[in-house]
C-alpha cells in the first residue's frame, strides 16, 4: 500500500461500512475497494455485478447469523 490518509465519515457510514466487512479483521480499505470494485463493474456489465452483489450479501448473512448463532440463514426472516 502506498502512503496512507486519514478521512471523516459519520457514525452512522462507519457503521454501514462495518456490516459489509466479510470478517472482523478485513480493513476499511478493502471494504471501500469492494464497493468501488462493484460499482466500476455495474457500468460495464450491470448482470456481473449484480450476481457479485448477491455473493457478498449472501456472506455477509451468513456471517451474521453464525454471530447470532443460528445455523441457516435464513431463519432470520423469523425474527
Amino acid at each position: 500500500m502506498g502512503s496512507i490518509t486519514t478521512i471523516k465519515i459519520s457514525t452512522e457510514t462507519k457503521q454501514r461500512l462495518d456490516r459489509l466487512k466479510e470478517h472482523p479483521r478485513e480493513t476499511y480499505e478493502e471494504v471501500l475497494k469492494k464497493i468501488l470494485f462493484v460499482l466500476n463493474i455495474s457500468k460495464k456489465d450491470p448482470d456481473k455485478a449484480a450476481k457479485l452483489l448477491k455473493r457478498l450479501d449472501s456472506m455477509i448473512k451468513r456471517k451474521e447469523a453464525y454471530k447470532k448463532g443460528k445455523a441457516n440463514p435464513d431463519d432470520e426472516d423469523d425474527e
